[in-house]
């Protein structure tokens, strides 16, 4: 009887294979292995910049200190060199964790906008990693759908909203955004 083979293991990618792409390419480094992204869609971008919009402007308004960034912005989330996400939105209050890479640890909001070819990673893997690495909020925004799933790891709550409702952020005790209004 013949003795079964080990298959050989997947490459371990950094984030140098990253930076070596090339221009023009983007994709993202979850525990070592790489996930090409496709251009967003138009529909993706108008929500992107409202939420950006939003949440900026709140920020300016509260004279708050939290950064808020959109796609493309590196976020480094483990030391390792093996996790590399590039967030639709991220919100930043620890300004010590930036510099002009991106933003070294966890977010303290992330927000990612669903397309059809980010459905898994979105709902499943992002997910997993987000909370393992201390994201306090992280939001699921499915324009197919038309809701969003709001993930307050910090309270460990969880709701979901259609966008015809306001979406409570829950770093923020008075600030709620609601999609249908784009």
């Amino acid at each position: 009887m013949a003795l079964a083979q080990e298959k050989e293991a997947p490459k371990q990618y950094t984030i140098e294979d990253i930076y070596a792409l090339g221009d023009g390419k983007r994709a993202e480094l979850l525990d070592g292995r790489i996930y090409f992204m496709a251009p967003p869609s138009v529909r993706h971008q108008e929500i992107s910049a409202y939420l950006h919009n939003e949440i900026y402007n709140y920020i300016k308004s509260k004279k708050g200190k939290c950064r808020a960034y959109a796609a493309p912005f590196a976020v480094f989330l483990e030391k390792d060199g093996r996790t590399y996400v590039e967030p639709d939105l991220s919100v930043i209050c620890d300004l010590n964790k930036l510099d002009d890479k991106g933003c070294h640890g966890a977010p303290d909001w992330v927000i990612e906008i669903v397309s059809p070819a980010s459905r898994t990673m979105d709902y499943y893997r992002k997910l997993i990693r987000y909370s393992a690495a201390g994201v306090r909020e992280y939001w699921i925004v499915d324009p197919e759908k038309e809701r969003t799933m709001v993930y307050n790891f910090e309270k460990e709550m969880t709701g979901e909203y259609p966008f015809s409702e306001p979406a409570p952020a829950g770093i923020y005790e008075d600030l709620t955004i609601q999609l249908d209004e784009i």
